[in-house]
């Protein structure tokens, strides 16, 4: 391998016996006579053809994600839900050709949403009909094309040469709007937020236990989405949503409508410039930390450090990086969200542990979710 040095000039380094067999099994796989080979022997066969489908998907990903925005954005999810339909009935009520429906039929049963029956006619799988109650799955769906442009041009963003919709869509990236955001660029956002919030929430509580603790603060909060949910399953704990102005303005309604209002209060502030709410023993960062750079993440968590009294506990909640093992939502699908948004990038648990002991946390400890990709849970104590 060729390591370039301080002056520019590439100096040759030389590779063990590693690197030696990594050369060797990339070249020979790289080989098209023995790809040939290995598609012909029995005993390769089959991993070979897997292989290849699975390259394959990785070439196709965009449409099958596309075909996918297509169903939403027809409803064809909510069309299917009582039974199913042929592509003339499904044409008709989508507005599309037969000729348009079919092809969209065929896409969808071809990635699992749907399926052909003996008669001709379609209806959902069971990934299909799960659409239908995941809570902010289709939100996030419908709000896609924005991230969709982004990464259209995948070397442009990663090099910073492109300005992005998604910086400009959230709008307290990079702190360019703190405390006088106004209600038109928080509403959309936060509506977003609070919509995908609940699968988020239903892991987190699940993962953490908040009965030893009796005043719980969630910091960047929303429109009290998380806190709603903490309240509800915790009916002793009491609690306090902290965000922008405009943006915890939204919490009121939303908290009285799950009828914990008597249990919360409000605050309004950027944890960027502001004193923190006082007084909880557990705070909260829900998909916070992964939003902002390493400086703002560790000045937020010394802020933490210094409200909570000893013996309480902060709580992090949010997709992170695999680290030596990246995965896909952690890794590819929010490493690139992230670098679209200009700001932030997902961690792994070792890197969110260097950072709390930085801040001065002790007992970080993983708290094991069921659905990895949705969130990871970490805690620490100040003290």
């Amino acid at each position: 391998m060729v390591a370039v040095p301080e002056t520019g000039k590439p100096k040759r380094v030389r590779g063990g016996l590693g690197d030696w067999f990594y050369r060797m099994k990339t070249r020979i796989i790289a080989d098209p006579e023995f790809q040939a080979f290995a598609n012909r022997f029995p005993l390769t066969r089959p991993l070979v053809k897997a292989r290849a489908r699975g390259l394959y998907d990785l070439v196709a990903g965009f449409v099958y994600s596309q075909t996918l925005l297509a169903v939403v954005e027809l409803r064809l999810h909510e069309m299917l839900m009582d039974r199913p339909l042929t592509a003339e009935g499904i044409a008709t009520r989508a507005q599309l050709t037969p000729e348009a429906a079919q092809r969209l039929c065929q896409a969808a049963g071809a990635i699992g949403l749907m399926k052909r029956d003996r008669r001709g006619r379609y209806g959902l799988t069971q990934i299909g009909a799960s659409l239908l109650g995941a809570a902010g799955v289709e939100e996030m769906i419908r709000h896609h094309p924005m991230f969709y442009a982004d990464i259209a041009d995948p070397v442009a963003l990663l090099r910073g040469e492109t300005e992005t919709e998604l910086s400009r869509y959230w709008g307290y990236v990079g702190g360019a709007q703190t405390n006088d955001m106004g209600a038109e660029v928080a509403a959309p956002y936060s509506a977003l937020m609070a919509a995908s919030q609940r699968m988020v929430a239903e892991e987190t509580l699940a993962a953490f236990s908040m009965k030893p603790f009796d005043r719980l603060t969630d910091i960047g909060g929303g429109e009290g989405a998380f806190l709603s949910a903490a309240l509800q399953a915790n009916p002793g704990l009491r609690g306090t949503v902290f965000d922008l102005p405009a943006v915890v303005a939204r919490a009121p309604a939303r908290l009285k409508r799950d009828g914990v209002a008597e249990q919360a209060t409000t605050a309004g502030g950027s944890f960027l410039t502001d004193p923190l709410p006082e007084g909880a023993d557990l705070i909260s960062l829900i998909r916070v930390c992964y939003d902002h750079d390493d400086d703002v993440v560790l000045a937020l968590q010394r802020k933490i450090r210094a409200t909570l009294p000893e013996g309480g506990s902060l709580l992090i909640s949010e997709p992170m990086s695999g680290g030596a093992a990246p995965t896909r939502a952690g890794d590819a699908y929010f490493g690139f969200y992230t670098a679209a948004m200009s700001t932030g990038r997902p961690r792994s648990i070792a890197e969110h542990t260097v950072l709390l002991t930085e801040a001065g946390f002790t007992r970080v400890r993983a708290h094991p979710t069921r659905q990895t990709f949705i969130t990871q849970v970490l805690s620490a104590r100040a003290g």
